[in-house]
């Protein structure tokens, strides 16, 4: 975009609507966004390297800490990937045990996107609503766990802990009483005629674009595709209860609020089934692995931001050769190029935090040397001396 006529809007790498570093330059018209370029790189972890010097049962607790808010996912995922690869049962009691954290969190993580979002809009009256009833659910993650984050349930076989009898009563009754805040507070979204105006047809992403971009979860499903790998990949104990997967048609922000608030009420209702057939059961809660074999799996969890996929590799020692991670945001955030063109500058800040995107889980670095076809790999003082040669060329463009 050299057209002297546009101006360059950067937002990032550090802005108070990013909650980690990242950097999009809107190349804007007027006010209206006629092109959008994104960067990523700020934060790169290595946690797919680190996974290869850990042991199997170390790696649950690495990847829970690639995202603070959905930080069951990963371990969610991880764990399908290697019960895939030895291709063993988790235990019935496990099973929605793994429903039920997994379902929890989905309510947290969209609760807390919906009070981010009234914020980012000014109606700090529904930040404050949305939080609140989501403290209830962090007190149950406590109750059951001791966290109110990295709740270190999951482990290859099974779960850590167990959800005991005398427990379920209370789970119970905070569901129920979240069950009427959440009702509560989907009319007040639904019925406001100033979030109506402010949020549709806005950031509109078509079906088109979601097959185009790759797009999962609640993004997607915003947009009228129906997809969910909880049903069309069953796992854990979500074949044996009710549930709807929840989809609208028109693909803006405002359905994307629509969406994750009902998907809250679904989610209540899976934690009530799979409590019920947990309740006096005294079955086993792990399956016992001694061994990994030679081979591979792959293993998927519909995350509260859409599909997480982890790939793992085993030679028969104690630590994976090879771990691939792919997070929902990393297919959903590229859709901003789609959904900020032709929108108003006023609009980018909701249109952006519209597909719910976590900057950590995107975070990948590979250099591929076109010339020699390989790869290039760099040192840290390498690494350090360019980042100093790129901030100085920045330096004199400024």
């Amino acid at each position: 975009m050299n057209d002297k006529k546009k101006v360059i809007v950067p937002i990032g790498p550090y802005h108070p609507l990013l909650e980690e570093p990242e950097f999009f330059a809107l190349y804007c018209d007027g006010e209206k966004v006629v092109d959008v370029e994104w960067q990523a790189g700020y934060n790169h972890r290595a946690i797919e390297k680190l996974s290869e010097g850990k042991h199997w049962d170390q790696v649950t607790f690495l990847v829970e800490r690639i995202c603070g808010i959905c930080s069951t996912s990963h371990p969610f995922a991880y764990c399908n990937s290697v019960e895939d690869l030895l291709d063993i049962t988790v235990p019935e009691k496990a099973r929605y045990i793994r429903c039920i954290i997994g379902e929890m969190e989905r309510i947290h993580s969209h609760l807390l996107w919906v009070g981010l979002a009234g914020h980012f809009l000014g109606y700090n009256t529904v930040f404050m609503w949305a939080w609140k009833y989501r403290e209830s659910i962090l007190e149950m993650f406590e109750m059951i766990t001791g966290n109110r984050n990295h709740y270190a349930m999951f482990k290859i076989g099974g779960v850590r802990r167990n959800i005991e009898d005398e427990d379920i009563p209370a789970l119970r009754k905070v569901l129920k009483d979240i069950r009427a805040k959440l009702e509560m507070l989907t009319h007040a979204v639904l019925d406001d005629p100033v979030l109506g105006a402010r949020l549709k047809g806005v950031g509109v992403l078509t079906k088109g674009h979601i097959k185009d971009f790759g797009a999962v979860g609640p993004v997607a499903r915003a947009s009228g595709v129906d997809i969910d790998i909880r049903r069309d990949d069953p796992y854990a104990a979500y074949p044996a209860v009710e549930w709807k997967v929840i989809k609208t048609e028109n693909g803006d922000v405002f359905d994307k609020a629509v969406v994750r608030l009902l998907e809250c009420m679904e989610s209540v209702r899976i934690i009530e089934q799979s409590l019920d057939a947990i309740e006096g059961s005294k079955g086993d809660i792990e399956n016992q692995v001694r061994e990994m074999p030679v081979g591979e799996g792959i293993g998927r969890h519909e995350a509260p931001r859409g599909e997480c996929f982890h790939y793992v590799r085993s030679d028969g020692s104690n630590s994976p050769v090879r771990h691939k991670i792919r997070a929902p945001s990393y297919t959903n955030i590229p859709t901003f190029k789609a959904s900020c063109v032709g929108q108003m500058i006023a609009d980018v800040a909701i249109i952006l935090a519209g597909v719910d995107p976590c900057y950590c889980c995107t975070e990948r670095v590979a250099v591929y040397d076109a010339d020699k076809k390989n790869k290039k790999l760099f040192g840290f003082s390498r690494l350090v001396e360019m980042s100093r040669e790129k901030t100085e060329r920045m330096r004199k463009q400024v």
